[in-house]
């Protein structure tokens, strides 16, 4: 069955098409910056996003080979998607529910903001990240 998603205005809808990852929490300061606070990815091989509504769709080029998807129009961020990776990673709150979703692990504790505490959950911790 097809898991779909969006921003929170309807400018942006998805639709997912082939097996999502399990969820990895981001805590580095790019993530807190573009979210708010931590980042929560899924990722799906390309082929599996559907665009079914991209009226408000932006990309932001964080990098020379990342860029940032998000909708213009209200804000929502949506995808990370780095050159040269064959999954594009989904920002887990914009899937509809229910997700079927399971966490995995945090990355970047090494950064993580000083203004709160990453409890003991069982998850993989890592300081950085490796693919």
């Amino acid at each position: 069955m097809m898991k779909t998603g969006g921003c929170a205005c309807g400018a942006v809808r998805y639709g997912i098409t082939l097996e999502l990852t399990p969820v990895t929490f981001c805590h580095c300061s790019k993530c807190r910056r573009w979210h708010g606070h931590v980042g929560a990815y899924t990722a799906v091989d390309r082929p599996g996003v559907e665009l079914t509504e991209q009226r408000g769709l932006r990309w932001y080029a964080a990098s020379a080979t990342v860029r940032k998807g998000f909708c213009g129009e209200c804000g929502s961020s949506l995808f990370w998607d780095e050159e040269g990776v064959p999954k594009m990673s989904i920002c887990a709150g914009t899937l509809d529910a229910p997700t079927g979703l399971t966490p995995k692990a945090h990355i970047y504790l090494g950064s993580q903001g000083d203004y709160y505490e990453v409890p003991d959950d069982g998850l993989i911790r890592r300081e950085e990240f490796t693919r």
